[in-house]
Order: C-alpha cells, then sequence, then structure tokens
C-alpha cells in the first residue's frame, strides 16, 4: 500500500487507502464471519479513525487494527464492546511474512489520519482528553429496509422514519401481547440498546426520547425484542441496531408527531380484544385505552 488505491488483501477482508478514506472490502466466503457477509464494504474517513496498531497474531499471522473515534461508527456505538475479536470489522488479519508490508500500511494510515485530525492523537495514537467526540457519525449505517427475526417477535425498520414489533404467537410474554404490535417515530427516540445475542440476556430495546430509565425484564418490555438461540444472530440484529441509532442522530429534533387517528383507533380495537378474552382486566384497559387516546 506505498502508492494511493493500492489494495493490502489479508483474511476475508482487503483494505485500499483512497486519498481520504480507509475502503474495507469483505469477502464472501463460506468462512467468512456473517457479519462481515452483511456488511459487504465500509468505506471510513481518515478524521472517522483513532489510531492504526500492528501486533503479532495467532498462528503466524498479524493483525492491522484500525481504531475507531468514540462516535464515528453507529456499528461500533450499537455493539458498545461486545463483538468477538474475529468479528470486529476494523481488524485486518495477514500472514506473518507480510509483516513489512503491514507496517507500511499501518504507518501511512496514521500519517492521513493525523493529518485528517491535525492536534486531536497524541503520541501513542490515543486522543487526548477534552478532544470531543464528533456529533455526527462519518462511517455510513448499513441501508434499510432492514428486519430480523427475534425469539418473541419480529422487528422491521423501514430504513428512515418508522421502527415496528410485531409479537409472536408462540414467543411473546403476556405482556407483550397485553400492549399490542408495537411502532415507534424516529423522531421519538433517542437510543438503543443492543446486547448480544451470544450472551443470555441478548436483546434490542429501543430507548424512548424523556422516558426514565427501565428496569422491567426484557421478555416483559413491549420496548424490547428478545433474542435466543437462532433468533437476532448478530449479522443481522447488529446492522439493524446501527442503522435505528443512525436514523436517530440525523433525525431533526423537532416535536413528535401526533399519532395518526387510524393507528391509535386499531390499537384499542386490539385492546378491547384482549379485554374480551379476560387477558386484560377493567384497571388495565380504561388506562390504556386514555393512554392512547392521549396520543391524538
Amino acid at each position: 500500500m506505498r502508492r494511493m488505491g493500492d489494495v493490502l488483501a489479508g483474511i476475508h477482508a482487503t483494505w485500499e487507502c483512497e486519498s481520504d478514506a480507509l475502503v474495507i472490502r469483505f469477502e464472501r466466503g463460506i468462512r467468512t464471519p456473517k457479519l462481515f457477509q452483511a456488511l459487504r464494504e465500509r468505506r471510513v474517513p481518515h478524521e472517522a479513525l483513532a489510531s492504526v496498531t500492528l501486533a503479532p497474531g495467532k498462528r503466524g499471522t498479524v493483525v492491522l487494527h484500525a481504531v475507531p473515534r468514540p462516535g464515528a461508527d453507529p456499528l461500533m456505538e450499537a455493539a458498545a464492546g461486545q463483538l468477538k475479536e474475529a468479528c470486529d470489522p476494523y481488524r485486518l488479519v495477514l500472514p506473518a511474512d507480510r509483516e513489512a508490508l503491514a507496517g507500511r500500511c499501518r504507518d501511512e494510515l496514521l500519517a492521513r489520519v493525523e493529518a485528517a485530525a491535525p492536534g486531536a492523537l497524541d503520541p501513542f495514537g490515543a486522543y487526548d482528553e477534552g478532544v470531543p467526540s464528533t456529533d455526527r457519525f462519518l462511517v455510513a449505517a448499513p441501508r434499510g429496509p432492514l428486519s430480523f427475526k427475534a425469539y418473541d417477535g419480529r422487528a422491521t425498520f423501514d430504513g428512515s422514519a418508522e421502527v415496528a414489533f410485531r409479537w409472536s404467537w408462540t414467543g411473546a410474554s403476556s405482556e407483550k401481547w397485553k400492549a399490542g404490535d408495537r411502532s415507534f417515530s424516529v423522531r421519538d427516540l433517542c437510543g438503543v440498546e443492543w446486547r448480544s445475542p451470544d450472551v443470555p440476556d441478548g436483546h434490542l430495546r429501543l430507548v424512548r426520547r424523556g422516558g426514565e430509565p427501565r428496569a422491567v425484564r426484557p421478555d416483559q418490555d413491549p420496548d424490547t425484542v428478545v433474542f435466543g438461540l437462532g433468533y437476532g444472530p448478530v449479522h443481522e440484529s447488529l446492522p439493524f441496531a446501527a442503522a435505528v441509532l443512525a436514523a436517530i442522530r440525523s433525525t431533526d429534533r423537532t416535536p413528535a408527531r401526533v399519532a395518526a387517528p387510524g393507528a391509535v383507533a386499531e390499537r384499542i380495537r386490539h385492546l378491547g380484544e384482549l379485554h374480551q378474552a379476560g387477558l386484560v382486566t377493567d384497571e388495565e384497559f380504561s388506562a390504556k385505552k386514555a393512554e392512547l387516546l392521549a396520543e391524538l
């Protein structure tokens, strides 16, 4: 990678250093992590990077690692440090005999990172305290529309304005059935909490703007879909979370839209069916109906 546009090919991915960005392209072979296959390609502006390191890897390899700035990449923000090393899209694994070439690539990238953000890097490649993280994402989020199947329902995102949860008859709790299928305007959200499906309590929770922190269990929270064995896999749920997070960040902070009367009427009708079936008490029905009418 000594000349502009040169390509450095590693295991499962290639890096190409353009004049203003690092372009990472992922292979699509059967051994390539599914997350890489889902991402396909990422364009990372030099100003989105904090540093680039080179270190020995496992079994005769070396690893180039580009470290993104806090707040620069919605995918890494949503992951919140939960990705396994093998699924880190910023790691390029190379045979050890290419260490010299990898070293030149690291030096070139570091020079460009420093030029793109002058004064932001300390001598050890970390951002100085007091240097604010970017207030906008510099790396593009996965494109929508997106959807995935969770254990207790299906999550869909139209790519810009609305997220929806549709509950499963077999997996959803009674609390979620009482609440009914959910639609969320991105304007009403302030964040996304993604808990990896690789851990027992994996879930995706939407955080409402101005809402109180939730202590309720994910399986009982209608703002949350729960993962499980084979449900909400990383390569589907993490790009989804990143796309929603990016939409939240880019949304104009205007007052939330008033709910459409037809949508409210449909939710009240569904609530009435649950009440008639004995799944909702009189008190719960009255309180929820008043809450829905207040959205008009």
